[in-house]
């Protein structure tokens, strides 16, 4: 693979492999649902929380530590609701995820928190979907969206909407699409050219690679060539910093695509890990993050409540409890139907803005940063509403 770019490489490789294992395996998703029980407000709502604890791969327990702490701190945020949280371990098993969501609902559950992989998700949802309880998944594959199953994780389509109408905006949005022939590369080149399509940019053209580092370097002649041969204005990436990103932000300079004249965009963050910052292919690109002050503050109080950091999606379950609280607080008993869940208006989470839609996927207000001088810098900062810019 990409040998030459090993040590990020290794720093990043628990956050990509859980990315990539959120991603794979999608099954069908439910095609109906999503209505939701009736729950007594002035009553503690019971809330299943579903961590991946018990499971053989590498960090699950961290993560699984990471969401019940974050959901506990968010549970204790709250005013005037009460939330009867049950935590049930799923060992990152879509079969053991469908039998707990099977028992949660079963000890009296209104509504499920998790799973964090794409089939258990999807499993704990087909299980519990004729008792009418909503499953808040912390995958961010939206294949497995719909009916009683919505996604909170952060999306491809999240941040290639976000990001292409910024560049369409700053003349930047005739687009050639630069994406590896797997799985995750696959949906990274859907969502942009989605997002293309919903915009009043333009796709200028479209290049695959095998995800290698010969892959990569085979390409880079054709990328040089569809942004030659196009006038292409950007080039959109959907590598990870622990991937292709690197050696395409060195090559391309040097075959003659000149970030000076060609934006290069990021699907994934270019932040993670710090040493991304150091590399000269990456300075003034753009990508899309949660509110950094937001997410700083969680981190932070993450830190001095548990003492230590939270895991990078940790946040999530506080997400969730969030969400879960603001509606029960209104007092009514129809809280948790898919109805009160998608409101328009949204919910405050750990990175800022966030709101359900109806499909099961989800909508989070992102900033827009670039990389100068080896520094993370806001160039249009995260919307604070709905009704803000870009939505």
């Amino acid at each position: 693979m990409f040998a030459v770019f090993n040590p990020a490489r290794k720093i990043a490789l628990s956050a990509m492999a859980l990315a990539a294992a959120a991603l794979l395996s999608a099954c069908e998703p439910v095609a109906i649902g999503g209505g939701g029980p009736s729950i007594n407000t002035s009553k503690p709502v019971p809330v299943a929380l579903l961590v991946p604890r018990g499971s053989a791969q590498s960090g699950d327990a961290v993560l699984a530590q990471s969401l019940e702490n974050a959901a506990r701190m968010a549970i204790a945020d709250l005013q005037n609701v009460q939330i009867d949280l049950r935590v049930y371990d799923t060992a990152g098993d879509a079969g053991t995820a469908a039998a707990v969501a099977k028992q949660a609902v079963g000890e009296g559950a209104k509504i499920i928190l998790g799973p964090v992989y794409a089939q258990a998700a999807n499993a704990a949802g087909l299980a519990v979907l004729n008792q009418n309880v909503n499953v808040l998944s912390f995958s961010n594959n939206v294949n497995i969206a719909g009916g009683n199953v919505f996604v909170l994780g952060p999306t491809f389509n999240n941040s290639a909407d976000r990001l292409v109408s910024f560049a369409a905006r700053q003349g930047k949005g005739n687009i050639v699409v630069v994406h590896s022939t797997d799985e995750a590369g696959q949906l990274g080149r859907a969502a942009i050219s989605d997002a293309i399509s919903r915009s009043s940019a333009k796709l200028a053209g479209t290049v695959a690679y095998e995800r290698s580092q010969q892959g990569v370097i085979n390409s880079v002649p054709q990328v040089k060539a569809t942004v030659d041969g196009t006038g292409a204005d950007s080039v959109f990436f959907t590598s990870t910093t622990a991937g292709a990103l690197p050696l395409y932000t060195q090559l391309l300079p040097e075959a003659g695509v000149s970030p000076a004249q060609t934006q290069f965009i990021g699907l994934t963050r270019w932040d993670i890990p710090a040493q991304t910052l150091e590399l000269p292919g990456v300075q003034g690109g753009w990508f899309a993050l949660p509110d950094p002050s937001k997410a700083a503050a969680f981190r932070a109080r993450y830190q001095s409540t548990y003492g230590g950091a939270p895991h990078p999606i940790g946040g999530l379950a506080y997400d969730g409890i969030a969400a879960i609280g603001a509606l029960v607080g209104a007092g009514k008993s129809d809280a948790l139907t898919g109805a009160a869940l998608t409101q328009s208006a949204g919910f405050q989470g750990v990175g800022g803005i966030f709101r359900l839609r109806p499909d099961g996927t989800n909508e989070r207000g992102l900033a827009i940063a670039t990389i100068q001088n080896k520094q993370v810098v806001v160039i249009d900062p995260a919307p604070q509403s709905f009704s803000g810019a870009g939505f």
